[in-house]
């Protein structure tokens, strides 16, 4: 009996191809697992919490934080306090006027797998990474993520 493959090799640039693919998979696990990567982690931009905030003005510059899923206040952000929840909350604002767009849209505050929080504009779409303000002012708005319904 002959070789079927005698005359007809395999191609050298298809084993080179294979033998590639082999070693940069092998390569890739390897790296998984020195950088401490597992298969059940939520992957980094997965939310794993979030919260639908409403925000209204009260009298003497107090601005109230709602739960939006159930109207119900979590926070009263007193004048002088949290400076940079409510500047972000201005620029947001802004946005929406000019757009002519419904208030009572919520935000929505969210922490994702890899720690980071975001405040989306559901109303506009447009997202804020709180990350990039500092570990002091992600801090104000994880507060809200993480606060209690306040008793009436």
């Amino acid at each position: 009996m002959s070789d079927p493959f005698e005359h007809h090799p395999i191609p050298r640039g298809a084993l080179l191809g294979l033998l590639s693919l082999v070693v940069i998979s092998l390569l890739a696990v390897i790296i998984a697992q020195a950088v401490g990567y597992k298969a059940d982690q939520p992957l980094p931009d997965s939310i794993v919490e979030q919260r639908d905030l409403r925000f209204s003005d009260g009298v003497d510059g107090v601005v109230y934080v709602w739960d939006a899923s159930n109207d119900l206040l979590l926070d009263a952000l007193q004048p002088g306090t949290e400076n940079f929840v409510r500047g972000v909350l201005r620029g947001l604002a802004r946005e929406r006027r000019s757009h002519a767009l419904d208030r009572a849209i919520p935000f929505r505050l969210a922490r994702h797998g890899d720690g980071r929080l975001t405040l989306e504009d559901l109303a506009t779409g447009r997202r804020i990474d709180l990350q990039a303000f500092g570990p002091t002012n992600v801090g104000s708005f994880r507060r809200l993520l993480d606060a209690q319904v306040q008793s009436s």
